[in-house]
C-alpha cells in the first residue's frame, strides 16, 4: 500500500470522522462506528478508493 492521502485531506478525514463518531455517541447509535474510516484512513495515509479512481492528494517531492 502507498499513500495517496496528502495533509489537508487527513486533516478534514479525522475531523469528518470524530464529527461522525461524537453523533453516534450523542445519538446512541452504533451508526456512528461508520466515523472509524475516515480516520482510519488519515491514520494510514491510504485511501482504496482512491486507488481505483487513481486519485492522489499527496503532494509528491520534485526532484
Amino acid at each position: 500500500m502507498q499513500c495517496n492521502v496528502g495533509k489537508t485531506d487527513k486533516t478534514i478525514r479525522l475531523i469528518i470522522g470524530a464529527v461522525i463518531l461524537l453523533i453516534g455517541l450523542v445519538t446512541k447509535s452504533w451508526w456512528g462506528l461508520i466515523g472509524l474510516l475516515p480516520i482510519m484512513t488519515a491514520v494510514f495515509g491510504y485511501c482504496g478508493l482512491y486507488t481505483l479512481l487513481k486519485f492522489d492528494t499527496l503532494k509528491k517531492n520534485a526532484n
